[in-house]
């Protein structure tokens, strides 16, 4: 007889209270496997795809498309005995709970880790010169060996991917390979994925399959992928030539971290104006160096080493207020946080350890975190228990601001523009490159005198990188 089992929407990171229903991978009749993607999700940090944690039969979805769900609460329900057949044993440690595992208390957990099955195999890559049409029922199949019974990894950059093919007319049923943000891309594009084989490894379809099939085949109104296209305007209410958008996902998130630090730390800005021409020659110098030819070297690293550096002579500025204990938390490690601007809104991901990394592996370590964000790969993990940032106003062309401090820290750095302007040199009005730096920080840790000599010590590494070897 059937089995019922409800999956509960489990928290993909600590402390995550809701997430958003992104699609639905699966439909109501459709038999899936262990680890089968059943959907996808946005939560304040990142957005999840879940995989099936049992075998079985879809028989409810029980969330629509753009609907907000609690932590918790069932999303989806299957039958594990749709055949009559006993059910297979489920693995209690690791499979979601029904309404029964609820009621003893069982606490939901992240899918995908259940018991092991046959081998899952992936679908086969379609190519462009004999395409393979699917003539099997539309099951889709896991996303990952059970070997490693993760979400797909994100795919190696292709340099010369091969050429996008439509698969021929009738072929449907497979859930394509790919990741969440390019799922999200193909959405905004109007390109269906199931009409593409991917370039990347194993047929994976990658960012650029899916802009060069919306290139070629642009849908109309859209005007994202192709410039000639025109921007449609905004979805505004002819009567109030308004239009409103649901708070949710990274804008909720950060709208809610920054009122509870603009109200609970009580935030002293300072500024410094500095001649960064020194470390800008430096920098040039160590560009055509082969140690350095393999990185991107941006001034914003600098930045970053020059705050590594000068939390050093005033920790106070990387410690953290626990106002439950009672306590100071001062912490001998850097997780330093570079806020970046996303699609999906703003997000802080966190360098591990930054202050043990050296100015070429920091460099490195920047820009894969840039590359990830961009590209919405960046994890929940990656995006707590940062202890100091650095947001980088100046790539927007802005001298400098007045930057609200992350919950959980006690100063941020904004690092502006660098310009040329006239500067006084020895007596002398002479063009350099001048750049202006603003720290936020939090004066029940912080006193004037100590977040005065962090700024000061920063703009001195910046102002002449050779003060470094003091330290």
């Amino acid at each position: 007889m059937p089995q019922f089992k409800k999956f509960l929407l489990p928290d993909t990171a600590e402390g995550l209270t809701e997430a958003e229903i992104l699609s639905w991978h699966v439909k109501p009749g459709q038999d899936v496997e262990v680890n089968t993607i059943l959907v996808e999700i946005e939560t304040a940090k990142a957005a999840v795809e879940l995989p099936s944690p049992f075998e079985g039969r879809v028989t409810e979805l029980l969330v629509e498309v753009g609907q907000t769900v609690d932590v918790g609460a069932p999303i989806i329900v299957i039958d594990v005995d749709p055949n009559g057949a006993p059910a297979p044993a489920a693995d209690p440690a690791t499979s979601t709970s029904n309404s029964s595992d609820a009621a003893n208390g069982a606490v939901p957990n992240l899918v995908g880790y259940g018991p092991k099955g046959a081998p899952a195999q992936r679908r086969r890559p379609r190519t462009a010169a004999a395409p393979a049409p699917v003539t099997a029922a539309p099951a889709p199949v896991a996303a990952a060996p059970v070997a490693a019974p993760a979400p797909v990894a994100a795919p190696a950059p292709v340099l010369a991917p091969a050429p996008v093919a439509l698969a021929p007319a009738g072929t449907t049923g497979l859930v394509p390979l790919t990741k969440p943000p390019i799922r999200k891309l193909a959405r905004e594009l109007g390109v269906d994925l199931a009409a593409l084989t991917g370039s990347g490894p194993a047929g994976v379809i990658t960012r650029d399959d899916v802009q060069r099939a919306a290139e070629a085949a642009p849908t109309p109104g859209l005007g994202l992928a192709e410039p000639a296209a025109p921007v449609p305007a905004p979805a505004y209410d002819p009567a109030t030539r308004e239009r409103r958008v649901p708070i949710r996902g990274v804008r909720k998130a950060t709208a809610a971290a920054m009122v509870a630090s603009a109200f609970t730390a009580p935030h002293v800005t300072e500024f410094l104006t500095i001649d960064v021409t020194p470390m800008m020659e430096f920098r040039a110098k160590l560009k055509v160096t082969p140690a350095f030819r393999d990185v991107k070297l941006t001034p914003l690293v600098f930045a970053a080493k020059a705050v590594c550096l000068a939390v050093q002579r005033t920790p106070d500025v990387n410690a953290t207020w626990d106002e439950a204990a009672g306590e100071i938390v001062y912490k001998s490690y850097v997780h330093l946080g570079i806020a970046a601007a996303t699609p999906r809104g703003l997000v802080v991901p966190k360098i591990r350890d930054a202050g043990q990394l050296s100015l070429h592996d920091l460099a490195a370590a920047m820009d894969s975190l840039a590359t990830t964000a961009r590209e919405g790969r960046t994890t929940p993990a990656d995006m707590v228990n940062g202890t100091i940032t650095i947001s980088n106003v100046g790539v927007f062309g802005v001298d400098t601001g007045t930057p609200i401090i992350n919950p959980g820290e006690s100063a941020i750095l904004a690092f502006g523009a660098i310009r040329d302007m006239p500067w006084v040199v020895e007596g002398q009005i002479v063009p350099r490159k001048v750049c202006q730096l603003s720290l936020s920080f939090d004066h029940r840790v912080v006193d004037g005198q100590q977040g005065s000599r962090f700024l000061a010590d920063v703009g001195a590494l910046l102002a002449d990188p050779a003060t470094a070897i003091t330290y």
